[in-house]
């Protein structure tokens, strides 16, 4: 018996990072497991490390006809009991069979893509709400929300190797180069800041519009721009604020991985953030696209040495209690026994 995973993007963001990250917790929780992927050989690569089986599938549009039937054939190899849809994209292509359909969203995903499937999993409270709300049966939705790690060896990035200097404050942002993920607003916050430099990791279209802002602004030399990362916590160690102002954010797995790593968060009100973090208790809220409003809680923190602790140790009690690996894959293998998967 196994569990069948599903992704059919080949993109670098939160989703696709949390996809490894779960089948690997599961993984080392004896669940067994086989992945049907679009093409990433680093993706793939890691999966095959952990000894799941991986194999390679098209996931194109609606004139797709091939990939179906071929992940039903892995699926039967498999002797899979539960496939497990991430995003539309994969749910579009879930074969039926002698195996359970189950989708995970972690956005406001349109729900025509999961007709017939026998449960949703949403990774926030809100966006279970609202699934319930377009008429899916209340029964089979459950909220199991993503979970944090910091590795314990994992040592901060030397900040000279990225022509930052030691003593400066150190802000960081990651997540795509989109709009949606609203590093102008960072960018812009920065300019008020003016002893602070702030790293951004990400891909994405954004980024020459972000590097010429940098320019506008007069910021550019206090800006790196890091690309796709492979070593977040370094990162996350690195820095003195966690900066996350984004536009539309259903979750906020990043404020999760900050705390993780004990670095305070000073985030955008979007739904995900402002639902996660008690604001003044374990982190700081800022109105939505307000670059003042940003800067000045940033600045907040910057001059509060205790706060910025207090705020670090509550969010890292947050994850130990709410978000942590042991505690996720508990309701996630509960809910493959449910439905005979293990």
């Amino acid at each position: 018996m196994s569990v069948l995973h599903l992704l059919g993007t080949s993109g670098e963001g939160g989703a696709e990072t949390y996809f490894v990250d779960l089948v690997l917790g599961l993984s080392r929780a004896g669940v067994p497991q086989a992945a049907a992927v679009r093409r990433h050989p680093a993706r793939e690569a890691t999966l095959a490390r952990a000894g799941v089986p991986v194999e390679v599938f098209g996931f194109s549009g609606p004139l797709d006809l091939l990939t179906g039937p071929r992940i039903a054939g892995f699926a039967r190899r498999q002797k899979a009991k539960l496939a497990l849809a991430w995003m539309s994209r994969a749910a579009r292509h879930t074969p039926k069979g002698p195996w359970a359909r189950i989708g995970r969203l972690g956005g406001y995903y349109s729900l025509k893509y999961y007709k017939g499937f026998d449960a949703l999993v949403a990774n926030t409270e809100d966006i279970a709400d609202w699934i319930v709300g377009q008429g899916w049966p209340a029964g089979r939705v459950r909220c199991i929300p993503n979970f944090a790690a910091a590795p314990p060896d994992a040592p901060p990035l030397d900040r000279a190797s990225l022509d930052t200097p030691a003593d400066a404050p150190l802000l960081l942002g990651m997540g795509r180069l989109h709009e949606a993920k609203a590093h102008d607003v960072s960018l812009a916050a920065l300019a008020q800041l003016p002893d602070a430099f702030l790293w951004i990791a990400g891909v994405g279209p954004e980024e020459p519009k972000l590097r010429a802002l940098a320019e506008a602004l007069g910021v550019a030399d206090r800006v790196r721009f890091l690309g796709w990362r492979t070593d977040p916590s370094a990162l996350y160690r690195a820095a003195d604020v966690c900066v996350f102002p984004s536009r539309y954010e259903p979750l906020g797995n990043v404020v999760i991985q900050a705390w993780a790593h004990g670095l305070p968060v000073v985030a955008a009100e979007s739904q995900g953030p402002k639902a996660l973090i008690k604001a003044g208790e374990d982190g700081l809220l800022a109105p939505v696209d307000d670059a003042d409003a940003l800067a000045e809680a940033i600045r907040t923190l910057l001059g509060a040495r205790k706060l910025r602790a207090d705020f670090a140790a509550r969010g890292l009690a947050r994850v130990q209690a709410e978000f942590s690996e042991a505690a996720v894959v508990a309701q996630w293998t509960d809910l493959f026994a449910d439905y005979g998967a293990l």
